[in-house]
């Protein structure tokens, strides 16, 4: 990590795979990044096509590649927040969690295992480095319900479960996590949980009735990462990355025949 130059925007690194749809993945990472005022960087682990319908194919980086970008852009440009997405295989897994090891910067963890249409994009083998290897490396992670359960078994049925949920996933070494419960039947009220085991915030926002909301996994995460790097709080970069986020869905559009994005450049058109 390197200090801050005068005038110069909090530096932020995305691992993560290519969405060719520009919805998800290092597409939105960045996007994201340019809207909360930080300078984006990547690091691309797989190549994806995908659009509005689904995920038609997914191709791997090598191991080598990976390391190399990591690498050529932390070595000479610096990071001050680095977040994480899809990693698709153990080998990647590791060899992420190995670099993030001596990095010295706020990691920010999406455990990507689906895709928004039900696409996997993390093999089954690779989630035992997922628990033993990223998590333990993670400032925040950011399990969706689906990936809570992937990872640990457990199931969230109600607003109630999702305490059981952070305390599973805290066992595996994050400082903090945020059980995201967009998918519960709650109402009127999308639900999160942010806890490291002694705070809780509960966070509560407005639910869109709004089917376009590819994407949404990635731009949280990077919202957040972008707010630690800023020098936030987990609990501030949280809020500010919720409040974001949830303008971001209620403004997604369509496109294509499937389900659209969401609206990363909102607060520009507001």
């Amino acid at each position: 990590m390197r200090a801050g130059d005068p005038g110069r925007p909090p530096l932020v690194l995305t691992v993560a795979g290519s969405d060719s749809g520009g919805g998800a993945g290092i597409q939105a990472d960045l996007k994201t990044m340019l809207a909360l005022g930080v300078h984006g960087m990547s690091v691309l682990t797989a190549v994806t096509a995908q659009n509005s319908r689904g995920v038609q194919g997914v191709w791997e980086l090598p191991v080598e590649a990976v390391r190399a970008q990591y690498r050529s852009v932390v070595d000479d440009i610096g990071v001050q927040a680095v977040k994480t997405g899809m990693l698709a295989t153990a080998p990647l897994v590791e060899t992420v969690a190995e670099l993030l090891a001596d990095t010295g910067a706020p990691v920010v963890v999406d455990p990507v295992g689906v895709s928004k249409h039900g696409d996997p994009l993390l093999a089954a083998s690779a989630l035992d480095s997922v628990r033993t290897r990223l998590l333990p490396r993670a400032t925040v992670a950011t399990p969706n319900l689906d990936e809570v359960t992937q990872l640990t078994g457990v199931r969230v049925v109600r607003e109630a479960d999702m305490r059981t949920a952070a305390g599973a996933v805290l066992a595996y070494g994050p400082a903090w996590v945020l059980i995201k419960g967009g998918h519960l039947p709650t109402g009127g009220e999308a639900v999160d949980l942010l806890t490291d085991g002694e705070e809780e915030h509960w966070l509560r926002a407005p639910r869109h009735d709004n089917r376009h909301t590819h994407g949404t996994g990635c731009t949280l995460a990077s919202a957040v990462a972008s707010g630690l790097a800023k020098g936030r709080t987990v609990p501030e970069a949280v809020r500010e990355a919720k409040e974001y986020v949830t303008g971001a869905i209620g403004a997604g559009f369509a496109l294509g025949a499937g389900i659209g994005p969401v609206d990363h450049g909102w607060r520009f058109r507001d």
